[in-house]
């Protein structure tokens, strides 16, 4: 089951990695959209060619884009597609390395596929509901089945290079007891390492990160055996009108129920 929906992703995703691999190694404009955050001609030419592969396949389908006007009959469909041809634009600009494409398919409010692709690592990583978390090499074709660490302590945190709050920041110094380490890391890729192991933790607290940010990585982290909550411990629905993640969001390895943010 969504066998077919995972291909499409899979091949929009590389398509898109293309394009936006064409433009990180040449010079570009920086535009700053309505919300002050960053766009390049990377985001918006990716974004087109995802709609025109997943179309191809699914002419009747909706697709929620960052880089796409919303159009709100979506809320009166039972699945759709959530895109960001491009997470982690600052990381781009900035040229950290540490951007994705990030693509699900929801079903009923509830991400069903997730693709997300590391275009300089070469990797995608992907799941379909109940069939588990797989990372595959591009160069190798190798696939191989990931899972989160099973730690209770010495946690591994990853944060953003841009985007941490001070609210965040005394968060870890709370619970600095359980974690080892801090380490930044960008966009979406920060879930797929909780996914396979290499990381434990990630906090978002309060507004910022929207549905197309953490869809793929909802259903990618729990395959792999994690945790995508609300900091508070509230599971998370998908296709709403308001997109922002108002409260922010929780990655775990595991259940932590020390880790939850208690809301005073």
């Amino acid at each position: 089951m969504y066998k077919a929906q995972l291909e499409a992703a899979k091949k929009a995703a590389i398509e898109a990695k293309k394009i936006i691999l064409d433009i990180y190694d040449s010079s570009f404009d920086v535009m700053i959209k309505e919300d002050e955050s960053p766009v390049t001609k990377a985001d918006l030419l990716a974004d087109k060619k995802i709609s025109e592969i997943i179309l191809a396949s699914f002419p009747n389908d909706m697709i929620l884009s960052e880089e796409s006007e919303d159009d709100l009959t979506r809320l009166n469909e039972e699945s759709i597609w959530i895109v960001d041809p491009l997470d982690g634009t600052k990381d781009f600009v900035n040229r950290t390395g540490d951007f994705t494409i990030n693509i699900a398919y929801a079903k009923k409010g509830e991400p069903v596929v997730g693709v997300i692709l590391y275009p300089l690592g070469n990797k995608i990583y992907y799941a379909i509901k109940h069939q588990g978390a797989y990372v595959l090499d591009l160069n190798t074709n190798e696939v191989k089945q990931i899972h989160v660490s099973d730690k209770e302590k010495d946690l591994i945190v990853l944060t953003s290079h841009f985007h941490v709050k001070n609210i965040e920041t005394e968060y870890y110094q709370k619970h600095q007891d359980v974690i080892k380490k801090i380490i930044n890391v960008g966009s979406s890729l920060k879930a797929c390492l909780i996914a396979e192991g290499k990381g434990d933790l990630q906090l978002k607290i309060g507004p910022g990160s929207k549905e197309w940010d953490v869809a793929a990585s909802h259903i990618i982290v729990k395959e792999a055996g994690g945790v995508f909550l609300k900091p508070n411990g509230e599971e998370f629905t998908f296709n709403k009108e308001n997109v922002m993640n108002e409260r922010g969001f929780l990655i775990m390895n595991k259940y932590h129920e020390n880790l939850l943010v208690k809301e005073e």
